[in-house]
């Protein structure tokens, strides 16, 4: 379950929401600058609403009447930036077992390797990496950190097509293989998809409907 009732401020943008899903994958959806980002960056805890409430499973990341605010280091989410936001100093290794658990078996490393066919990319440092590449690396070090909840910021964007539809492969091999609550920001319909279960309709910072994906996908 994903439920979310806030108010924020970014400037002059005022984002104002409240939703509830038992979704496993849910998308944000809605035009650029309608607010899915700032959403997104909240539930991270790198903006924080001016008051509401955010909980993820049993899990509370965020209540101003309990006055509670857990940083980001300690909401257990795995979030993926547009930017990916690799160590340029690391291998592709180094930077998936960043901020790793000890106790992760080697095989979910290698399952991860696997699923996003990095196995051939492990020596590399990301600046000999494709724009795809990376994508796939920064998914596979946010997957390795067991999160509760996978946060996908337009994971797609600014790739070539060819690329763009083999990680959208990888993203769909990933659904059907890891059980992991998952949080998609996107505007493009084939991705939410291919990805999502349920759609949450975003517009000027206001929910503006929900509905499950095939009746979306109808739409």
């Amino acid at each position: 379950m994903i439920e979310l009732d806030l108010a924020l401020q970014r400037g002059e943008f005022a984002l104002e929401l409240a939703l509830a899903s038992p979704a496993r994958a849910l998308a944000l959806f809605g035009d650029s600058g309608c607010g899915k980002t700032s959403l997104l960056l909240a539930i991270a805890g790198l903006l924080r609403p001016r008051r509401g409430r955010i909980a993820i499973g049993d899990g509370v990341l965020f209540d101003d009447t309990t006055r509670t605010d857990l940083p980001p280091a300690r909401r257990n989410l795995g979030v993926v930036f547009q930017d990916a936001r690799l160590f340029p100093h690391l291998t592709v290794r180094e930077n998936l077992r960043y901020g790793m658990p000890r106790d992760t078996p080697h095989r979910s490393f290698d399952d991860v390797v696997q699923l996003l066919a990095l196995a051939a990319l492990l020596g590399r440092k990301p600046g000999q990496l494709s724009g795809g590449q990376v994508r796939r690396v920064a998914i596979g070090r946010a997957l390795l950190r067991r999160p509760q909840a996978l946060l996908l910021d337009e994971p797609l964007a600014n790739l070539h097509r060819e690329v763009r539809a083999e990680v959208l492969e990888h993203l769909r091999e990933l659904k059907r293989g890891f059980a992991v609550t998952t949080l998609l920001v996107s505007h493009q319909r084939d991705e939410v998809i291919a990805l999502a279960d349920q759609v949450a309709h975003i517009a000027d910072g206001r929910l503006a409907g929900i509905e499950d994906v095939a009746a979306f996908a109808t739409s």
